[in-house]
């Protein structure tokens, strides 16, 4: 068996800069504007302004999950195209549209129930469709043009202007929303999308160029098949089959404490609302240090072992196990414990393998079939949205059902730790298995008419 091999390319003239990777992190930054604000800012105008059930906000907020299923496919399709851009433009067009239309939908509760829900639907789709192209393609722009030893430098800048782009977002929509009425949620809403798309627009603007012909670049691809053809071919990789479940199973276990942390710190360490809250902040910080600790130390250590992405990735997955088996303690065992300080390095070991991890996705994405990128990407986007919008609910359904078994409180919630350190060991060794230190890639599927063998895992 033959394998075509490839070691880290050399850094070219079409290799993105700092400046357009911070552009790019706006446009993430604007696409985390218009989440925030119909995922967190809709769900408490829903269920504190409204008095709905906190099932309806929730039921959207899946939906808009589920729609995330539909990203191999919309990475085919810029794959078929061989440029990004259209499909970062027109996710964001969807998006602003659907936060405005979530807007109008849940001001349109108040007289119209029925009416409002259709049109809630109808918007959610599109904020996970527009979060799919958009997302979707920007990863994939990032892994083509960024180069192999600033991608985690570059990961970073780009996941913490999104996280900025939360938390801005929420201070604002926060601020103009007082006084409440359905007309200024809707008019926040709309300047919120408006100021976004715009932002996208102008950070896009003659940032990818024109596409490569065959002539310019070795990275030609093959002709492309159908979608189903294509997503089979992927599959097929052992490399992008195995990260795939690498991320469903790491993603599962990174958020399915996400509804569970501040009640736990509730009922065991009788924390008040406002310390419960505060600890959450305490694990964000850990998971922003983490993010920092990576890009530094990989940029710093390049060309030595410590610059090996799997390693931190392994190491973070290993490090969060750690930190989950800590909580396990904490809710067996009672009594003081330094709950504060655990939760700080679950959150510092999280975005050391999150980072890395995203890091990895960018070599990973052109490694085996040529002009599978955007296909590769989708998958892993898909598994993660799902293992986001389930995790948390399949928390809060192992805690019920360990207390309905007549476990007691602490070690219910020791039940769900205790299965997320478990998923973060598996994450670990499922990660050890996939080998992305190198940008490996293979041959086109056929050259001149002659099949070649693609390359096979041990």
């Amino acid at each position: 068996m033959t394998l075509a091999f490839e070691g880290p390319r050399l850094a070219s003239s079409r290799d993105f800069g700092w400046l357009s990777i911070v552009r790019l992190g706006l446009v993430q930054a604007a696409l985390g504007a218009i989440v925030v604000l119909t995922t967190s800012t809709l769900n408490r105008v829903m269920v504190v302004e409204l008095a709905l059930p906190a099932m309806v906000p929730g039921a959207l907020v899946t939906l808009h999950h589920v729609m995330q299923a539909f990203r191999p496919r919309m990475g085919h399709g810029s794959d078929v195209g061989s440029r990004r851009t259209p499909w970062i433009i027109g996710g964001m067009l969807a998006l602003a549209i659907g936060g405005v239309g979530a807007a109008g939908a849940t001001a349109l509760m108040t007289v119209n129930m029925t009416l409002g829900l259709v049109l809630g639907a109808v918007a959610f789709s599109l904020i996970g469709g527009g979060v799919s192209a958009a997302g979707t393609s920007l990863l994939v722009l990032m892994s083509k043009r960024v180069h192999a030893e600033r991608r985690a430098a570059a990961a970073t800048i780009v996941w913490m202007m999104m996280i900025f782009g939360f938390a801005i977002t929420a201070t604002f929509a926060g601020k103009m929303l007082d006084p409440f009425s359905p007309s200024r949620l809707i008019a926040v809403a709309a300047g919120i999308s408006a100021l976004a798309f715009v932002v996208a627009l102008v950070s896009m603007f003659r940032l990818e160029g024109g596409s490569v012909t065959a002539a310019e670049s070795t990275d030609a691809p093959e002709p492309r098949p159908a979608f189903r053809e294509a997503l089979k071919q992927v599959w097929a990789e052992p490399d992008a089959r195995r990260f795939t479940l690498f991320v469903l199973l790491s993603m599962l276990s990174y958020s399915a404490q996400d509804l569970v942390l501040e009640p736990f710190a509730g009922a065991l360490f009788n924390f008040s609302p406002g310390e419960s809250t505060k600890l959450s902040g305490v694990q964000h910080g850990g998971v922003f240090a983490g993010m920092l600790l990576v890009a530094v130390a990989t940029s710093l250590l390049k060309g030595t072992p410590g610059a090996s992405l799997k390693k931190w990735v392994v190491g973070g997955c290993v490090a969060s196990a750690v930190a989950m088996a800590g909580l396990v303690y904490a809710g067996v065992a009672g009594g003081p414990w330094p709950l504060k300080e655990n939760v700080f390095f679950l959150g510092l070991a999280n975005g050391v393998f999150s980072i890395a991890a995203i890091s990895s996705m960018m070599a990973l994405a052109s490694q085996g079939r040529r002009g599978r990128e955007g296909v590769r990407m989708g998958l892993w986007g898909a598994a993660q949205a799902f293992a986001f919008g389930a995790g948390g609910f399949l928390g809060t359904v192992l805690v019920d059902s360990a207390k309905a078994a007549g476990l007691p409180l602490g070690l219910s919630y020791a039940v769900v730790f205790g299965l997320e350190t478990i998923g973060f060991l598996l994450a670990a060794r499922l990660a050890l298995s996939v080998r992305f230190d190198a940008e490996k890639r293979a041959a086109p599927a056929e050259v001149a008419g002659h099949p070649v063998p693609q390359a096979s895992a041990a």
